[in-house]
């Protein structure tokens, strides 16, 4: 047995709880809602066959070779396998400890380690950096560098993947959530919380539901701003006074999922102290992903001093969709001349669903679009592909499971796509582009989509 070998076999029996390990009764339920197993047809891509993996190198009866690293790399994460389960395995625990695992003791090439680096530890987690690079890429795709770049061949220096996914980003944003608010003139106030950080308060319109504290996201604040300013205006019409902490961070869903853990439950500290000195009855997320890691927050944080409290936390996380649907009714126009006029189709994220567990609160606003007709596509619980960046670290997995994914929405004739996480709708952009139908529907985000219908867009 190699040193490497030796060393990771030891951290996973330090790191995978045994009771999980013994939890699963093998029944394969869950081999028809993963998405690799129906991909590959192997056993060893399926949950099942995972968690047997893991508990023959836990038991000592097999050593975590190449072969067992290719597996836990190729699992998408989408956890559709926990609700199938009757033994409520928590396989996302599982996945992550291998992972963690995994990058404790593999040593990477430098290069990975470098560019990992980059992104989870000097952008991700600080906004100010996060707005430079939005700055940056906004200046690129409006400059004419892109075009340049793309008429000197540089792009063709990429995988066609990487090419085909920088053709489908959104115009990002240098501001921001909270400078765009500011800019457009909106009502809001600043106010200090018991901490000493500075809080931005926005109004209810009419009577007030309740204080929501708005996670704006890293990523999704500079590729997204617009539909994080979309959130707002739609918790105001549906009666919520809306408060954007300004420490607050990362949410460490990619570092988690890249075994990054205890970088995640640094940021989740974060997060917490922030979200508690503003005092909110809940905290809001509009990203599946963001919203599932910050809903585990007391995964994260087992047996840390700061475990009840993130218990506390865990319990005030609600997605947007949800608070929605809860509130005042809003003031919806008709989308099209008459009813029926735009088919909608809607694919679930998968953290939203089978994290934080909703799935009608989407397709009740969905209904309630005047002109709008929801057309449910099939295995819409079916994860897409995106998985993070997933898309980037195993593009061709990721590529056959979007292109079955289009099978399905174009049986559906709809006009638009709607999902609720930046990481799916990106990859539905890309399914649209990939399979040519940039003429006959759009994908968008829930929020714009609602934001739309209310004229607030």
């Amino acid at each position: 047995m190699g040193t490497e070998i030796k060393a990771l076999t030891e951290k996973l029996r330090l790191t995978l709880d045994p009771d999980q390990l013994t939890n699963c009764m093998r029944c394969g339920f869950c081999q028809t809602a993963c998405p690799t197993f129906q991909e590959t047809g192997l056993e060893a891509a399926s949950p099942r066959g995972r968690i047997a993996l893991m508990k023959a190198v836990y038991d000592g009866t097999m050593e975590p070779d190449a072969a067992f690293r290719s597996q836990m790399d190729l699992c998408l994460g989408c956890r559709a396998c926990e609700p199938a389960c009757p033994s409520d395995v928590k396989y996302g625990q599982l996945i992550e400890q291998a992972r963690e695992s995994i990058a404790a003791v593999t040593a990477e090439r430098w290069p990975v380690r470098t560019v990992k680096r980059l992104f989870m530890e000097r952008l991700f987690p600080h906004h100010g950096r996060m707005r430079l690079l939005g700055s940056s890429l906004k200046l690129y795709q409006t400059s004419g560098l892109r075009k340049l770049a793309r008429g000197l061949g540089v792009m063709k220096l990429f995988p066609a993947h990487m090419r085909e996914m920088e053709a489908v980003l959104p115009q990002a944003a240098g501001d921001g959530v909270i400078r765009r608010w500011e800019k457009l003139g909106l009502p809001a106030r600043w106010e200090q919380a018991e901490d000493g950080q500075s809080l931005l308060v926005i109004p209810a319109e009419g009577e007030r539901l309740g204080r929501v504290g708005m996670f704006r996201g890293c990523i999704m604040d500079v590729l997204f701003t617009e539909t994080n300013v979309n959130t707002i205006k739609l918790l105001r019409l549906a009666g919520y006074e809306v408060v954007v902490p300004a420490s607050q961070t990362c949410c460490g869903a990619l570092h988690a999922h890249a075994g990054e853990r205890e970088s995640a439950r640094r940021l989740a500290r974060t997060n917490i102290a922030a979200f508690r000195a503003a005092r909110v009855d809940a905290v809001v997320s509009n990203a599946g992903g963001c919203g599932a890691t910050l809903k585990e927050a007391d995964h994260l944080l087992r047996g840390d001093s700061e475990e009840a409290e993130a218990r506390r936390f865990a319990s005030q996380v609600r997605d947007v969709s949800e608070l929605l649907a809860e509130g005042r009714p809003l003031p919806l126009k008709p989308l099209g001349q008459g009813a029926g006029q735009v088919t909608v189709t809607y694919q679930d994220s998968c953290h939203l669903r089978n994290v934080m567990r909703v799935a009608s609160a989407p397709r009740q606003l969905i209904r309630n679009v005047p002109g709008a007709t929801l057309q449910e596509l099939p295995d819409a619980d079916r994860c897409c592909g995106s998985a993070g960046i997933y898309n980037l670290t195993q593009p061709e997995m990721s590529a056959s499971v979007l292109d079955h994914k289009m099978e399905q929405v174009e049986r559906t004739r709809a006009h638009v796509i709607l999902t609720a996480n930046p990481g799916c709708l990106l990859q539905m952009k890309w399914g649209v582009h990939r399979h040519g139908k940039d003429k006959k529907m759009q994908a968008m985000h829930l929020v714009d989509f609602l934001a739309e219908s209310a004229g607030e867009r």
